[in-house]
């Protein structure tokens, strides 16, 4: 039992690296996806069902794309720009969904509705990300 488990260990060891490009892709996939989804500018239905400025609207739309893509070429450069680039985009997707949380869905807090909503797990993977920078 203890080669077996020895011979998985070697195996995802090697594989340690794709961990958190999963979550990389996965976050900053969805923010381009979410934030693009608002095009063009600015946002009706943010102004219209949250009553923001045009520049506000804009400003949530264009900061959710470049959060994104922050987060998924912070990954390619392995140096303190990557790092730094990293954590710009997390900490502005931690911003963005904390202020979702308080503006949209204000009923959520410590709830199962948010625990099964994908919400929890963007701000999580900020966090995540916030913390960590490029460090595995």
């Amino acid at each position: 039992m203890n080669a077996l488990n020895n011979t998985i260990d070697s195996l995802f060891l090697r594989l340690n690296f794709l961990a958190p490009w999963g979550m990389r892709l996965s976050l900053g996939i969805a923010f381009v996806i979410h934030g693009s989804s608002k095009f063009p500018l600015p946002p009706q239905i943010l102004i219209e069902h949250f009553n923001f400025s045009p520049k506000l609207a804009s400003l949530v739309a264009l900061s959710e794309v470049f959060a994104g893509l922050a987060i998924i070429l912070g990954g390619f450069l392995r140096n303190h720009a990557g790092s730094l680039l990293t954590r710009l985009g997390a900490l502005l997707i931690v911003i963005i969904m904390f202020n979702a949380f308080n503006i949209a869905h204000r009923g959520w807090f410590i709830t199962a509705q948010l625990f099964t909503s994908e919400q929890i797990f963007l701000f999580v993977i900020g966090i995540y990300f916030l913390i960590k920078g490029n460090r595995q």
